[in-house]
Formats: structure tokens, C-alpha cells, sequence
């Protein structure tokens, strides 16, 4: 009878493999229904455009299309002449884009209809789809992130990297930003750098989805014993995709050559004592107030780490200027 009595440990094991079963098959069934809905809205948007072209049906035939619904399928939600119309746009916007019919069908309506409105170029709806479908964004983060302008951020904003992080990683600039948006702090939270410290930290949630999800914090002040000293690293994060540790070092002022000696020792120390044999080598980035960016070129140039240097700001950019600085950076190309 003994060898028939399962333990703990043995039945939480079985009892997680049936569990993940579960979370897969509901992960499953909700993307297929997820894609079946977005292409009957591709159907019904395409179907109204011909109509509209060959019939010249109006919005007031539309209209009596969304009463002809409701009244004879109560039940069904969602066909309101307004979103008929939607899907007449949808449909006419991205009907002549077909490498770009996949990601349509793997992000939520809601969030097709949010870039729908917001992207004004081809260009800027098909970053913002990408960016949707990598990330995971729930329809409020993806409002937050086109609030933040962080399509005209990513084109304008080269990324100051270290020859070495370049070498390393092909991609850092797509990775990486040459400045961060944190309007979820207030000023008197950003000074001095410990309080800076804590309030991300109390707020990690909305820091991670303005580096990116495949950021995972680890922690803050993380400690490093050198010799007979003990030096805290900010804050500590390790990125999935790029399977290193990311040491951020915070600064409250503007940015200084020397700041640059203090983050190498950091990942000198991360690399001996803490990275894994498997894990890539460390990265650090410096985040500053402001920064000159031919200081930062100099002071990059002949760094040996792959480091990067990069400034925050406490308020959403002003939409109308970045466009106006991608309008003259698309004049000049």
C-alpha cells in the first residue's frame, strides 16, 4: 500500500501539469476566437466598402443595416453603425498591406481600433502593431505608449552605445532608447537619487512597460562586496531576450565622463561574482537628467563595456514637435 501513496511534492507536480494544460488550451481558444472575430469584421468592412463603391450605399444605409442586427439578433454586440463604419476603414486601410494581414488577426479589436485612430502613416501603424503583439499590451498600455510618442521617439532617438555594446548586439538600438518618458513621476519624487530610487520602484509596473517587457527586475541597491567594500548597483534587471543582467545607474543631474568608470566597475563585478557561465556578458546603462551627446560620444568612444548612456523626462513629449522633427528628418532622407 506505501508504494501506492503519492507524496506532496509528487501530486503539486501532476496537479501543475494539469493546470498548464488548462492556461494553454484557454491561451489557444482565445487566440483563434480572437482571430475568427477580427476577420468577420474584415468580411463585413470589406463587404460594406464594395457596396459603398458599386451602390453607393451611405451612412444612412449603414444605419439601417445596425437596426436590421440588433432587431433581429438581439444577443449580438457590437454592430453599431459607428463600428460598421469602423470596419470599413479597417478593412480599407490595410487591404493593399498584406504583409501585414498576420499581425491585424493576432492583437485585440480594441487595440486595431486604438492604432486605427491614433497612427497617422502606414509606417506608424505597422510599429505600433509589432509593438502590440511583442509586448503583450493591454489596450491601456498601448495608450499610454502612443501617448508617450514612443513611435517618433524610436525614429528620432539614436541610442548612445558603446562600440563594444554595438558589437554585442546588432539590435541594442531597437532595444534600447536614447530617452526614457516617466511621467508617472513627479518632480519632487525624481530628487534626490534615492527618492528617484524608491518611487520607480514603487511604480515598477508602469518603468517596465517604458523599457519593455522582457526587462524582469531584480532588484534595487543590489549589493556588490569587492574586496574588503560593498558598492550598491540602482537597479537590477535581467532581459529575456538578450539573457544578461541590465544594471541601471540612476543620476539626478547631468551627465558626467566619470559617471561612465563607476558603471564599468559595476560590470566588471556583475560578470565575475553574479552572471551565470550560460548568461551573456552584463550590460549597464546610465540614466541621466540630460546629457550632451558629443560629451557622450567622447566618453563612449574607447569604453571596453557594453554600456550605453541615456536621459529621462518627467513629462509626455509634445506630440506636434516630433512629428514636425520626423517631418524635416524625412525631408532631409
Amino acid at each position: 500500500m506505501e508504494n501506492n501513496i503519492i507524496n506532496n511534492d509528487q501530486m503539486s507536480v501532476q496537479f501543475e501539469q494539469i493546470t498548464t494544460l488548462i492556461r494553454n488550451t484557454h491561451q489557444t481558444v482565445s487566440r483563434v476566437a480572437n482571430k475568427a472575430l477580427i476577420d468577420l469584421y474584415w468580411t463585413i468592412g470589406e463587404y460594406i466598402s464594395k457596396r459603398v463603391e458599386a451602390e453607393h450605399w451611405g451612412k444612412g444605409v449603414v444605419k439601417e443595416l445596425a437596426d436590421y442586427i440588433e432587431k433581429t439578433s438581439p444577443e449580438t454586440k457590437g454592430f453599431s453603425a459607428s463600428n460598421l463604419w469602423r470596419m470599413k476603414q479597417f478593412y480599407e486601410t490595410y487591404t493593399t498591406d498584406t504583409k501585414l494581414a498576420t499581425l491585424l488577426r493576432e492583437i485585440s479589436w480594441s487595440n486595431n481600433l486604438l492604432i486605427l485612430s491614433r497612427a497617422k502613416s502606414a509606417e506608424e501603424r505597422e510599429f505600433y502593431l509589432r509593438l502590440a503583439l511583442k509586448e503583450r499590451l493591454s489596450n491601456r498600455e498601448l495608450n499610454r505608449q502612443i501617448n508617450s510618442c514612443i513611435f517618433e521617439r524610436s525614429m528620432l532617438g539614436q541610442a548612445k552605445l558603446a562600440p563594444m555594446l554595438r558589437d554585442f548586439i546588432p539590435d541594442a538600438e531597437n532595444l534600447f532608447r536614447d530617452q526614457y518618458v516617466m511621467e508617472f513621476i513627479t518632480g519632487k519624487e525624481a530628487k534626490p537619487e534615492n527618492t528617484f530610487r524608491l518611487a520607480l520602484i514603487h511604480k515598477m509596473k508602469n518603468f517596465i512597460l517604458e523599457l519593455g517587457k522582457d526587462f524582469i527586475y531584480m532588484d534595487e541597491e543590489y549589493r556588490l562586496q569587492v574586496g574588503m567594500s560593498d558598492f550598491r548597483i540602482d537597479l537590477l534587471f535581467y532581459h529575456r531576450e538578450l539573457q544578461c543582467l541590465v544594471a541601471f545607474e540612476l543620476k539626478t543631474d547631468a551627465f558626467k565622463p566619470e559617471y561612465l568608470g563607476q558603471l564599468n566597475f559595476y560590470l566588471e563585478a556583475l560578470d565575475r561574482d553574479v552572471k551565470k557561465p550560460k548568461e551573456n556578458p552584463s550590460i549597464g546603462v546610465l540614466l541621466c537628467k540630460s546629457k550632451d551627446d558629443e560629451v557622450v560620444e567622447y566618453a563612449l568612444s574607447r569604453s571596453m563595456s557594453p554600456t550605453m548612456v541615456a536621459e529621462y523626462q518627467l513629462h509626455l513629449p509634445d506630440k506636434k514637435i516630433l512629428q514636425e522633427r520626423m517631418k524635416q528628418l524625412f525631408e532631409q532622407m
